[in-house]
C-alpha cells in the first residue's frame, strides 16, 4: 500500500485544482478537471494519454552498418571520472510528503524501492530537494494540523503559483530513514528570500540529521529570474547575488549549530545570466572554501504559456522531432562553454541541479514518451561527456508530465499504485552504463559518421573499455532502420558481449517499455519493483573478422558489456526491496450516492442525504463537503495502521 499525507486529501476534493469524479453503474463522468494541454483530457497531466505521431525516418536515411572501433589505453577525449550516482532527482519541496511519505513512520515503500533499484546498480543515489518553493520554505517546530509540511495557497508568487511552506523537521527525519535504507545523498536549500534574517534552521538540522548524507545547501534557486519574478529590484546583477551570499557565509559562519561552511553550492542558473558573468565578480575564488560545487539549471524548452499564459505557444508535437536527435544533448551541453573547465580549475564540480524536457511541467505526449527515455539517456551521457558532474532531473506533482515517478492521490491510494515515467528507465539505463566502480569514463563515438539519429558512447574504466551504449532515435515498424554496430576492441574481440535493451514499438509510446524484459507497466501499476523475467542477451563474435555485431532496433536503445565483470558491476543480483503492513484503507471505501452528488455541485444536495463519510454519522449541514473534509481527513487518519518496513529478495 501506499501512504501518503493525509491532508492532501483536501486538496483532491476541491482546494486544487484535480479531478473529482463521479462513479455509477456503466459511468464515469468528470466533475471537476485540472489545469491541461489536451483540451480531450480532464484528469491529471500524471496520467494523460495523449499519444504524438512519431516522426517518420529521415530521408535519405542513415547507414544501417557500421564499426565501432574502441581504442584502449590511453585515450584521447575522454571525460572526468564519473560517479555511477551521476543521474539523480530534483523533488520540488511541495511534493515531499507525497514521495517520501506521511512521516519517518510512514514512509513511502515505492519510493524506497525506486531507489533501492538504482542504489544496487550505481552503488547510491543523488536527490536535491527544493526548486522554487525552497526560497521561501520555512521550518518550524509544528504545523496547525499536525502534518510534516503545509502549503499557502492564498500566497501564490511566481508564474507557476508556487505557494509558500512550513514545515517541521519531519521532512529531515523521512531523509535520514531513506537514506539508512537506500544511500541517498541529499541537496537541500537554505531560504534566500530574506537576506537580512537568514532561517538557517533547515542547515542546523540538515547537517544534525543527514550526517554524511547531506552533501550540498542551494544557496539561491534561479537568481538571475528573482526581479523577473517580483522578488528582487529590476537592477539585481550578478554582483549583487555575490554580495547576498557573502552575507549567508557570515551568517552561517556565526552560527554555532553549523559546523560545516563548505557545502554551500550557486550560482543555480536558469540561463537569463551566463556562468561567465557570475565568475568575473569573483564569485568561485574568492568564497571557494565555502563551495562544495558550481551549478547551473536549465531545461531546453519550456510549456510554460500553455499551463500558465506565460511566453509563447509551443506545441509538443511540433518539438518532439528535436528531442530525437544527439543534436539535443549536445545543444544544452554547449550552452555552458567553457563552464566545466573552469569549475576544474576552481576544484569544484559541476552540477546540472535541475533539468528535463520543458520547463512549467512538459508536454503531453512528449515529456511522457518512450522518445523522451531515449532523449534522456544521450541527454545525461552527453553531460557526462562534457564533464559535468552530476545530473537532477525534476520531479513535480500530479499537475506536470516529465515526472520520473508520481504517487496517487491519497483518495486513490487503496485501489491505484505509482506511475512510473520514461524519465526513471532513463536513470537505470545510465546508472547501469556508468556503473559503480566511480571511475567510468564517457566518450562520445560519434557513431555512424556522427549521424544524430544513432548516437553512440564507449564508457572506460581505468583505460579499457568495459560497456558501449547504443541509440536508434527512429521509429520504422518495417525493420528498415534497424542498424548493426559492429564493434572491436584494439582490433580485436571477446568471444562473447552480454547486451540489455530498453524497447517498445514506438517513440510516442506511453508506459509500458521494457529494459532488459522488464517493465513498470502503466499508469497506477507500479509498486517501484520492475515486472518481468530478466532478458540478458549473449551474442557471439566473429572471432575471424575480429567484430561483434549487435543490432539496434528502430526505435531503441541497446547497453553493450564487453566483458563478464562489467555486467556484474551494473547487475549485481536481485535488488532489496521492501513491502509494507501499512494500509490507507482498513474499512470500506467512503461513498456517496451518484444521484445525490450529481446535483450537488460538490456543495449543496446532500444536507438531507443517508450518505455520509463518517461510520455511524450523516451529515445535516447544508454547508455539505465544505464541512465534510475535515471528517474525511480524520476518518483517513484514524484509519492509518502502524505499519513495519521488511526486507525481501
Amino acid at each position: 500500500m501506499r501512504l501518503l499525507l493525509v491532508h492532501s486529501l483536501l486538496f483532491s476534493l476541491g482546494l486544487a485544482q484535480a479531478a473529482i469524479t463521479a462513479y455509477g453503474p456503466h459511468v464515469q463522468s468528470p466533475l471537476g478537471t485540472t489545469t491541461a494541454a489536451s483540451a480531450s483530457y480532464t484528469g491529471a497531466a500524471s496520467y494523460d494519454q495523449t499519444t504524438l505521431v512519431p516522426p517518420p525516418p529521415p530521408n535519405p536515411p542513415p547507414p544501417n552498418q557500421f564499426n565501432v572501433e574502441l581504442q584502449t589505453g590511453a585515450v584521447s577525449g575522454l571525460s572526468i571520472q564519473q560517479e555511477g550516482s551521476f543521474f539523480g532527482f530534483s523533488i520540488e519541496f511541495s511534493v515531499t510528503t507525497q514521495i517520501f511519505g506521511l512521516n519517518s513512520s510512514y514512509l513511502q515503500v515505492p519510493f524506497l524501492n525506486l531507489m533501492a533499484n538504482l542504489r544496487q546498480r550505481s552503488g547510491s543515489v543523488k536527490v536535491r530537494v527544493g526548486g522554487n518553493t525552497q526560497d521561501t520554505a520555512t521550518l518550524v517546530d509544528s504545523t496547525p494540523d499536525g502534518a510534516a509540511l503545509e502549503k499557502y495557497y492564498g500566497k501564490e508568487s511566481n508564474p507557476t503559483g508556487t505557494p509558500p511552506l512550513i514545515f517541521t523537521s519531519e521532512i529531515i527525519k523521512m531523509m535520514a530513514e531513506i537514506s539508512a535504507l537506500t544511500d541517498v545523498y541529499w541537496y537541500i536549500g537554505v531560504p534566500f528570500n530574506d537576506t537580512q534574517n537568514w532561517r538557517l534552521q533547515i542547515a542546523e538540522v540538515g547537517e544534525a540529521m543527514l550526517g554524511k548524507y547531506l552533501i550540498g545547501l542551494q544557496a539561491g534557486n534561479e537568481p538571475d529570474l528573482y526581479s523577473r519574478h517580483g522578488h528582487r529590484p529590476d537592477s539585481y546583477s550578478p554582483q549583487d547575488y555575490k554580495d547576498e551570499f557573502g552575507l549567508l557565509i557570515n551568517a552561517m559562519e556565526a552560527d554555532p549549530k553549523i559546523s560545516n561552511n563548505g557545502l554551500l553550492i550557486g550560482p543555480n542558473l536558469a540561463g537569463l545570466w551566463s556562468p561567465s558573468d557570475i565568475w568575473q565578480t569573483g564569485f568561485a575564488t574568492d568564497f571557494n572554501e565555502n563551495l562544495a560545487a558550481l551549478a547551473v539549471e536549465r531545461y531546453p524548452t519550456d510549456n510554460c504559456y500553455a499551463q500558465f499564459g506565460v511566453g509563447n505557444p509551443v506545441s509538443g508535437q511540433d518539438v518532439f522531432p528535436r528531442f530525437l536527435t544527439h543534436q539535443s544533448g549536445i545543444q544544452i551541453a554547449s550552452e555552458f562553454p567553457g563552464a566545466t573547465d573552469y569549475a576544474q580549475s576552481v576544484g569544484k564540480p559541476f552540477l546540472m541541479f535541475e533539468t528535463n524536457t520543458a520547463s512549467c511541467g512538459g508536454f503531453p505526449g512528449l515529456s511522457d514518451s518512450f522518445g523522451a527515455a531515449l532523449w534522456g539517456i544521450d541527454y545525461a551521457l552527453q553531460l557526462a561527456y562534457s564533464n559535468f558532474s552530476t545530473v537532477l532531473f525534476h520531479v513535480g506533482g500530479q499537475s506536470v508530465y516529465y515526472n520520473p515517478f508520481t504517487p496517487p492521490v491519497t483518495n486513490q491510494s487503496s485501489f491505484h499504485q505509482w506511475t512510473i515515467g520514461p524519465i526513471y528507465y532513463s536513470a537505470l539505463v545510465v546508472a547501469e552504463a556508468l556503473g559503480s566502480s566511480n571511475v567510468a569514463q564517457v566518450l562520445d563515438l560519434q557513431a555512424n559518421g556522427g549521424n544524430d539519429y544513432t548516437p553512440g558512447y564507449a564508457i572506460y574504466e581505468n583505460g579499457q573499455p568495459v560497456r558501449v551504449a547504443l541509440t536508434n532515435f527512429i521509429t520504422d515498424p518495417s525493420g528498415n532502420n534497424d542498424y548493426t554496430a559492429s564493434i572491436s576492441v584494439g582490433g580485436t574481440v571477446p568471444a562473447q558481449v552480454k547486451v540489455k535493451y530498453l524497447l517498445a514499438d514506438s517513440v510516442s509510446r506511453i508506459a509500458n517499455f521494457t529494459w532488459a524484459g522488464q517493465t513498470f507497466g502503466g499508469a497506477f501499476t507500479s509498486d517501484g519493483r520492475p515486472v518481468g523475467t530478466v532478458d540478458v542477451q549473449t551474442i557471439p563474435c566473429d572471432q575471424t573478422n575480429n567484430v561483434c555485431q549487435v543490432k539496434v532496433p528502430a526505435p531503441g536503445f541497446a547497453l553493450v558489456f564487453l566483458t563478464d565483470d562489467s555486467l556484474s558491476e551494473s547487475d549485481q543480483g536481485p535488488t532489496m526491496t521492501f513491502a509494507t503492513t501499512a494500509y490507507t484503507k482498513v474499512h470500506g471505501t467512503a461513498t456517496i450516492d451518484p444521484s445525490i452528488l450529481a446535483t450537488s455541485n460538490g456543495q449543496k444536495g446532500i444536507a438531507d442525504s443517508l450518505a455520509g463519510t463518517s461510520q455511524g454519522r450523516q451529515r445535516s449541514n447544508a454547508l455539505g463537503f465544505a464541512q465534510a473534509l475535515p471528517s474525511l481527513a480524520a476518518l483517513l487518519a484514524g484509519a492509518l495502521m502502524v505499519g513495519r518496513l521488511t526486507h525481501v529478495q
